[in-house]
């Protein structure tokens, strides 16, 4: 259901299947097709080694999009489960390889916790694979319960200055 106040989100995509920049780019082109989102910004594609999963895992390729919305974050979180879902991922085992990934990183400055959705993402702060292309379209973003900047936190991880490795 929409708010009436427009809300700044960042949207972390990924794709390690199949032909993963034109995932990531019908993902983002069925997010600038979703009513009441605005796409603002994105950032480039940067290809990453897949973290947490199988060994034999192939690289990544994440984005990240600034996105200006009314919809609740609940709404904003469903539509990108069905991006997912119309993109043909199924859900099989944690950190498996998939053709496409969205996570709702941040929604303004909310701090939500609950069984379907949690704000902030929980892991972004450790991610350089999130963080990198966030700090390129928003660096000074603040993460709500860390209360520091996007910058910040990528420069706190290892090899983590600018934004670099760009596809």
């Amino acid at each position: 259901m929409p708010n009436h106040t427009k809300i700044t989100a960042y949207i972390a995509l990924g794709s390690n299947l199949g032909v993963r920049e034109a995932n990531l780019r019908r993902a983002l082109a069925m997010l600038v097709e979703t009513p009441l989102v605005e796409v603002r910004k994105i950032s480039s594609f940067h290809d990453n080694p897949a973290v947490g999963g199988p060994e034999s895992s192939p690289n990544f390729v994440n984005a990240v999009v600034e996105v200006e919305t009314t919809l609740s974050a609940h709404a904003l979180m469903k539509r990108l489960l069905d991006i997912e879902q119309q993109m043909g991922r199924v859900r099989r085992e944690k950190w498996e390889p998939r053709i496409i990934d969205l996570d709702l990183l941040l929604y303004g400055d909310s701090i939500i916790s609950g069984d379907s959705l949690i704000v902030p993402h929980p892991l972004m702060h450790e991610r350089q694979f999130v963080l990198q292309p966030l700090v390129e379209i928003a660096p000074n973003v603040v993460h709500p319960t860390l209360q520091v900047t996007a910058q910040r936190l990528l420069s706190t991880l290892p090899g983590g200055k600018k934004a670099t490795g760009k596809t």
